[in-house]
């Protein structure tokens, strides 16, 4: 098969690679379209020692099972994949599982390839309407969902019902998305790249700003850098929620004392539990997240051009869709 894989800090290879050959309980799928994702690309700069070189990256993709009995089932994927045994997968939060895997992360290869292999409850199937690229991005929305979901849960109730969301990438717009679809109409979007808050607005519709005032019952980090932190502990009002989503840096920014003091919450987020990314792409089925027509596509052959158009911020849309057949 061919694959874009990762060889080194900014280097990807578009080559051939053996066919993943599925274990026991596992499927083979042609991946149909797949997603670029903000971990791939720290992995592509070098950022993610969990992501070392040579890999195939990539882990939002969909597509359609080869063989089996499920042989031409239209599927979108789940690529966290745990043991199903351990507390936090008995008790619906399987993305806290000590054995998780993820796909793109060694042991197991990526979705930037024309196949991938996957266990049977991690799919989805995808109707016949739903186009590809589309399903593909039920990944990227879910763990803006599953953040927005801890978030709702964690606010008190008597608090306004308005969020700001720190980030305008595609986890920051499908936080907005879905901070939307669970009720929370007034709904802030920070996105100092002018290019992209223009897209934000004039594409997407969103209430889109260089900087917010003012604070918020709801803040969800969406980027993960320690200035994005501090404008959060600065930004959440007195007894809200910080949702925090983005992995950009590791340490710093948190004004701790005002958070002490003013008793905000903070929530670290990640990926999602198996029923937030049912309940995402049932909801993406629904069209209850909007057009999700604010995607880019081009061949899986060009992505290595596509990487480094994001790294220089060439692209004013938050998610560019890779193609593996051409």
């Amino acid at each position: 098969m061919k694959a874009l894989v990762y060889d080194g800090i900014e280097t990807l290879g578009y080559r051939d690679m053996p066919d993943p050959t599925p274990r026991d309980g596992e499927h083979l799928i042609k991946v149909e379209a797949v997603g670029i994702c903000g971990s791939d690309m720290h992995a592509y700069l070098g950022h993610d020692d969990r992501r070392p070189a040579p890999l195939i990256l990539g882990h939002e993709a969909a597509g359609t099972v080869v063989g089996g009995a499920l042989e031409g089932l239209r599927v979108t994927v789940n690529p966290l994949v745990t043991c199903g045994a351990c507390l936090a997968c008995t008790t619906g939060r399987e993305n806290l599982c000590a054995e998780r895997q993820i796909i793109s992360m060694p042991p197991r290869e990526g979705a930037f390839a024309q196949f991938i292999t996957m266990p049977d409850r991690n799919l989805v199937e995808v109707p016949a309407e739903v186009p590809f690229a589309k399903a593909a991005l039920a990944e990227p929305l879910a763990v803006s969902w599953h953040a927005v979901r801890l978030a709702l849960e964690a606010v008190h109730p008597a608090m306004e019902k308005r969020a700001l969301v720190i980030g305008g990438g595609a986890i920051g717009l499908a936080a907005a998305l879905a901070l939307r679809a669970n009720g929370i109409e007034d709904v802030t979007l920070v996105e100092p790249n002018e290019m992209r808050r223009a897209f934000l607005i004039e594409r997407c519709g969103e209430n889109a700003v260089n900087a917010a005032a003012g604070q918020f019952p709801i803040v969800i980090d969406a980027v993960g850098y320690a200035a994005t932190r501090a404008t959060a502990s600065s930004l959440a009002q007195p007894g809200g929620v910080i949702a925090h989503v983005g992995l950009g840096e590791d340490t710093g920014g948190l004004d701790i004392r005002r958070m002490t003091l003013q008793e905000i919450t903070f929530v670290g987020t990640y990926t999602y539990t198996a029923q937030d990314f049912r309940d995402t792409a049932q909801a993406l089925f629904d069209g209850r997240l909007g057009a999700l027509d604010w995607t880019e596509h081009c061949p899986l052959s060009d992505g290595a051009a596509a990487f480094q158009m994001l790294r220089s911020g060439q692209k004013a849309a938050p998610k560019i869709v890779l193609y593996p057949w051409e």
